[in-house]
């Protein structure tokens, strides 16, 4: 697999987070970053200047179909994500939109030898389906009236990002697996924790997800 690093920019942070209503908006976000990622474009759909928002771009060979590789990375209430993703320990649909399109809250535990504490995000998660085959689930941050921050965690924020499943031409048994994560994790972290973290966190969540795909559809 590869991983590859979006340009970061320095100074106080300058995120602005996305209403919840009307979702049109948050949408047309998405969208936009749906179709710039993929032409392989990496964006900044709506700029980060804190070191604590990264992005990074990573690609990968995993052996299984598409369909069952969404299967274990598509985000769903009970689904597989939260028995082999380490960085998952939650996910709630917050509010249903349309059969592809919701808010939801991700919850994550405490990473880098509890140097970065529990963290949730509430995202604008839009699933999308295209005629080549490929699946992909897109994300963005939005404020919502039923999920304030909560106690024991720091509310993080995502740019848009999200994960495409990909047919591999000629070999219908793998699929080619294109993540981006563009995230502020919000808090006081050291900059050297918050760059060492997303390149090793990526690395594991591909290996983590070829032994799962393996474990659940062998």
């Amino acid at each position: 697999m590869s991983i590859s690093e979006g340009p970061k920019g320095g100074g106080a942070n300058n995120f602005q987070s996305l209403p919840c209503k009307p979702v049109l908006k948050s949408s047309d976000r998405l969208l936009e970053f749906i179709y710039n990622s993929k032409i392989n474009k990496f964006i900044d759909a709506l700029g980060c200047n804190s070191f604590l928002c990264s992005r990074y771009r990573g690609e990968g060979i995993v052996f299984g179909t598409p369909e069952e590789v969404w299967d274990c990375v598509k985000p769903a209430v009970g689904g597989l994500r939260v028995k082999w993703d380490e960085n998952v320990n939650g996910f709630e649909i917050i509010e249903s939109i349309t059969d592809t399109l919701c808010v939801s809250r991700t919850s994550t535990p405490s990473a880098a030898m509890k140097l970065i504490s529990p963290r949730d995000f509430v995202d604008l998660v839009l699933i999308k389906r295209y005629e080549d085959g490929t699946i992909s689930s897109n994300a963005s941050h939005v404020e919502h009236p039923l999920c304030p921050p909560k106690p024991g965690f720091v509310r993080g924020f995502n740019h848009p990002c999200g994960c495409f499943c990909e047919p591999l031409p000629g070999e219908p048994t793998k699929t080619h697996l294109v993540t981006f994560f563009h995230t502020d994790l919000s808090g006081y972290l050291p900059q050297n924790v918050v760059e060492s973290f997303f390149p090793r966190s990526m690395t594991r969540f591909y290996a983590n997800l070829q032994k799962a795909v393996k474990q659940f559809h062998d």
